[in-house]
C-alpha cells in the first residue's frame, strides 16, 4: 500500500517528514489561538447550542415534566397540535402584528425625528437626549411605568381622556386595545434608537448633495425624498433588524405588564404562550415545540441581514 504525501494549495506534494509537518501545525496560528477561543467556544456550545439541541429533541417527544423523557418514539405530534390550535394561531398573529407594527412605526417616527434634528432645530441636543433616554430603561421599569399610565382610575392617559369629557378606557383589560397599548409603549421606548441610527446615516452624507439640490431649485422636502433618504438603506436595514429582535424579546415587558399565567387578554404572543404551556400546565414538549418555532422565526429575521451584510462585504 502506497501512502500519498499531502499536497499544498498549489497541488505540489509536501515531502517534509511527518514530525516536521506536525511541528509546523503546532506552531501555527490555529493552535496558538486555541486558548483564546477554545474555552469560550466550549462554554457557548455546552450552555447554548447543547440546550437548543436538547429543546428540539424534547419537542419531538410527549414529555410533560413528571418523569424522564422517552426518546424511543420521536414524532412531530406537538407541532401538529400547535398548528391545529386556535390559541397558537392567535399568538402567532399577535407576534406578527407586534413585529411589523412596532418596527415600521419606530422606523417612520425615528426617521422623522432624525430629519428634524438634522435641520439643526432649536434645542436639538435636548430633544435627542429625551428621545434616547427611554432606551436606558429596562423592560421591567418601562412596564411598571406604563402600568401606572394605563390605570383606568388614576393613570395619566385616562386622566387626559377624562378632561376631554370621555369615559376612561381599560387599555390592558380590554382585548380591543391591549395589543395597541403594548405596541405604543414599546414604540415610546425604542423609537429613539431608530432616530440615532438614522441621524448617524444622515450626517455621513456630504452636505454638498443637499447644496446641489438647492442650486437646482429643489425644495427641502424633495431633496430628502429623492436624494437623501434613498441613501439610508443600510441604516434602515440595520435598525429594522435590531428593532425586530427587540420585538421578539418583548416577553419580559409583557410578563411585567400583563402577566403570562392569566388568561390571554389580546396580548398573547408566542413567547408568553410557550412559558404558560410549559410552566403552568407542565406541557414541556409542547412548550419546546413553540420555542423551536420561535427560534426559527428569529433566524428568519437575522439570516437575511447576515446575507445582506456578507453580500456588501461588511461581514
Amino acid at each position: 500500500m502506497v501512502t500519498q504525501n499531502p499536497t499544498d494549495h498549489a497541488g505540489r506534494t509536501d515531502e517534509r517528514p511527518f514530525s516536521e509537518r506536525l511541528q509546523h501545525f503546532v506552531n501555527g496560528t490555529f493552535v496558538r489561538s486555541l486558548p483564546f477561543w477554545g474555552i469560550p467556544f466550549l462554554l457557548m456550545g455546552s450552555a447554548v447550542y447543547a440546550g437548543i439541541g436538547w429543546n428540539v429533541l424534547i419537542s419531538l417527544t410527549d414529555y410533560e415534566g413528571l418523569a424522564s423523557a422517552s426518546y424511543s418514539q420521536l414524532d412531530f405530534e406537538m407541532y401538529a397540535r400547535a398548528f391545529g390550535s386556535s390559541t397558537f394561531w392567535t399568538a402567532a398573529q399577535n407576534t406578527f402584528v407586534l413585529l411589523v407594527a412596532f418596527t415600521v412605526i419606530c422606523l417612520v417616527l425615528g426617521l422623522a425625528l432624525a430629519v428634524l434634528l438634522d435641520r439643526n432645530i432649536r434645542y436639538s441636543e435636548s430633544v435627542q437626549t429625551i428621545y434616547v433616554l427611554p432606551m436606558a430603561l429596562s423592560f421591567v421599569i418601562t412596564a411598571q411605568l406604563w402600568l401606572w399610565m394605563y390605570n383606568p382610575d388614576s393613570g395619566l392617559v385616562n386622566l387626559a381622556i377624562k378632561t376631554l369629557g370621555l369615559s376612561s378606557i381599560d387599555f390592558l383589560g380590554n382585548p380591543k386595545f391591549a395589543l395597541a397599548a403594548v405596541i405604543f409603549a414599546l414604540v415610546w421606548q425604542f423609537s429613539g434608537y431608530a432616530m440615532v441610527v438614522y441621524l448617524a446615516g444622515l450626517r455621513s452624507i456630504p452636505t454638498s448633495q443637499f447644496e446641489a439640490g438647492k442650486i437646482d431649485g429643489a425644495s427641502t422636502a424633495r431633496i430628502y425624498l429623492r436624494i437623501i433618504i434613498p441613501q439610508l438603506r443600510a441604516s434602515s436595514v440595520s435598525a429594522a433588524v435590531v428593532l425586530m429582535v427587540f420585538a421578539l424579546k418583548a416577553f419580559t415587558f409583557l410578563y411585567s405588564l400583563t402577566g403570562v399565567f392569566r388568561p390571554p387578554n389580546g396580548t398573547d404572543i408566542l413567547a408568553t404562550l410557550m412559558v404558560r404551556r410549559a410552566f403552568k400546565y407542565t406541557e414541556w414538549a409542547y412548550g419546546a415545540a413553540i420555542a423551536t418555532m420561535l427560534l426559527l422565526l428569529a433566524l428568519g429575521v437575522i439570516a437575511p441581514y447576515l446575507y445582506y451584510q456578507h453580500k456588501h462585504g461588511s461581514l
